[in-house]
């Protein structure tokens, strides 16, 4: 009778939790547990390839909320300067995912803004100088650094036309589970690839740009609104000329 009676009481409390989570307040639902997005069980393939528009009219000059975004969501912004280092040195070294840039036409003075990260080139060329493999582009399209085998040669770095890599020159006393940081090791945006591997499909920086600049998506698919951004407006590469079809494309510049 216990048996029948604690399972009956199990059930009640179940079906109580769900009807809960749907009336927390009115208007406000909440994700159910077969609602949440899962782990990948399966390999990344090319049927897939991330890639990302911004428009440059709507990055506001002096927001800085993407890069903080992807600083807390990466763990970057703990850590902390050295005691003692200078303020100027540390700047240019400490870990940057994202860079606020500043373009000038000097035909007409035009001043535009736009976020500076690594560019997931289809043909990296952060790739073809690694020595050991360390960097190495995914199927889907996302250019990453395992930090296991990265020599901290930086090659990469002085490789890549878009500066976008960081290199870690003290020990990192404080890290994220899903972001592991080393001391000696090459580290860049990885479109937010921990998210993207548990069935999310937006970015940090994406999420945090109250001004809509950011739009993230497949690019094989025609139907992601990356997709449909890009067949409604114009965009540009940055460094077309080195022929690397980038992820990463840009609008009113």
């Amino acid at each position: 009778m216990s048996s029948v009676n604690d399972r009956g009481r199990r059930d009640f409390l179940k079906k109580s939790a769900i009807a809960a989570s749907m009336t927390v307040a009115p208007g406000v639902v909440l994700q159910t547990l077969q609602a949440r997005a899962e782990p990948r069980t399966t390999a990344v393939t090319s049927k897939v390839r991330w890639g990302m528009l911004i428009d440059t009219n709507k990055c506001a000059d002096g927001c800085n909320d993407c890069v903080a975004a992807c600083d807390k969501e990466n763990g970057i912004d703990l850590v902390n300067k050295p005691e003692g280092a200078d303020d100027a040195l540390w700047e240019r070294q400490r870990p940057h995912w994202i860079r606020h840039v500043k373009l000038k036409d000097n035909i007409t003075g035009r001043i535009t803004n736009l976020p500076m990260m690594c560019q997931h080139c289809e043909y990296p060329p952060c790739v073809d100088v690694c020595p050991t493999g360390a960097s190495f582009k995914r199927a889907d399209g996302i250019v990453m650094v395992d930090r296991h085998i990265c020599i901290g040669c930086r090659y990469c770095m002085m490789a890549c036309p878009y500066k976008a890599r960081s290199f870690i020159h003290a020990e990192v006393a404080e890290k994220l589970t899903h972001t592991p940081r080393g001391k000696g090791c090459v580290e860049s945006c990885n479109f937010c690839v921990h998210r993207l591997d548990n069935g999310q499909t937006t970015t940090a920086c994406q999420d945090a740009c109250k001004h809509k600049a950011i739009v993230f998506g497949d690019l094989n698919d025609p139907g992601s609104e990356v997709s449909k951004a890009l067949k409604q407006y114009p965009s540009v590469q940055i460094r077309d000329d080195l022929k690397l079809n980038t992820g990463v494309r840009y609008t009113n510049i």
